[in-house]
């Protein structure tokens, strides 16, 4: 839509923040947290912007000069570097959105600079630490072993998200392809290999879920197509696909407890199996472009931050295989 054909602004920013999110709900596939988010950051932005001045901005009258005291203001809140990119992310996100369906002219938030954020390497346990970590999951560790045991199995021995964990249905398991189907950010799917340790894990758990539900006497309704389910299955019985779907918020105090348990530093999530599983991959050897596709990144860039860690190894394959380096 062209500027000159842009539909009359009569809505407040509020609403033009809600059309947005729809948008990002129906069309783009985005993630609860994701959305939430947006809503929080975009929100808060359109609040302060209504009060500005003595009518308050309309979204045809910000310039990038507003949005850079709003960044301020949010500094002088005590919000952090990090915090105040997060918001700039999704004011730039709208605000590109409005420039392509007309309306505004100009997108005033391509003007404004990302604060520059400290470089926070994740700290990553070696492949030693977490061997022994996925290796002596049991009582005194986890409330549910087997299932546990298989929560670090795949967070680490296949690099999924907590998200894309949560989110698996047992139909997602091909065996004969020994590879799992996995709903990725933005609905996109990919195919990551099921490692041999992980199959086994995931055969254990899987007979054991299976004894649960069975014990439960469940005779009504379809049976849960979640993979992992919750301790208690809270929820079975229930329509949908939620049927006693365990949560990413338990999937992290699972990671959490077993870490600690087992020596790790307290600050280990999720994340930080992901971290390890593309960490030791380059450690290994493994080419940069295939650690991408297993990650499921978008950009190689993202991927790169890996190389960070492993300064060391690069150097000493470098040395080892390049012709001018002896």
């Amino acid at each position: 839509m062209s500027a000159s054909h842009a539909p009359a602004i009569e809505s407040p920013l509020s609403q033009l923040v809600e059309g947005f999110i729809k948008v990002l709900t129906n069309e783009r596939g985005a993630s609860s947290h994701t959305l939430r988010a947006y809503e929080r950051e975009l929100h808060g932005f359109a609040s302060w912007a209504a009060k500005r001045g003595e009518a308050g901005l309309t979204v045809q009258s910000i310039e990038h000069t507003d949005i850079r005291a709003y960044l301020g203001t949010l500094y002088e809140r005590g919000l952090s570097k990090a915090s105040a990119a997060r918001a700039l992310a999704a004011i730039r996100s709208w605000f590109k959105w409005l420039a392509r369906t007309g309306y505004i002219d100009q997108n005033a938030a391509s003007l404004v600079s990302t604060p520059r954020l400290p470089k926070h390497l994740p700290r990553v346990p070696s492949i030693e630490q977490m061997n022994q970590v996925v290796d002596s999951v049991d009582e005194e560790a986890a409330s549910w072993p087997a299932r546990d045991r298989a929560i670090m199995e795949l967070l680490y021995g296949c690099g999924i998200r907590n998200a894309e964990l949560t989110g698996l249905n047992l139909d997602d398991i091909h065996w004969a392809n020994e590879a799992i189907l996995v709903r990725g950010k933005g609905q996109k799917q990919r195919y990551v290999p099921l490692g041999d340790a992980a199959a086994e894990a995931l055969r254990v758990y899987m007979t054991e879920r299976s004894a649960r539900l069975a014990a439960t006497g469940q005779t009504w309704g379809a049976p849960t197509p979640a993979l992992f389910l919750n301790l208690r299955l809270r929820g079975l019985g229930k329509t949908g696909n939620g049927q006693a779907r365990l949560t990413t918020r338990s999937v992290g105090r699972i990671v959490k407890r077993i870490a600690i348990r087992r020596g790790l530093s307290s600050d280990v999530h999720p994340h930080t199996l992901r971290h390890a599983f593309g960490t030791h991959l380059l450690e290994e050897g493994a080419d940069l472009r295939a650690i991408q596709e297993l990650l499921g990144h978008e950009r190689l860039s993202t991927t790169q931050r890996y190389t960070q860690l492993t300064t060391g190894q690069l150097t000493q394959v470098y040395d080892k295989t390049h012709p001018r380096a002896r």
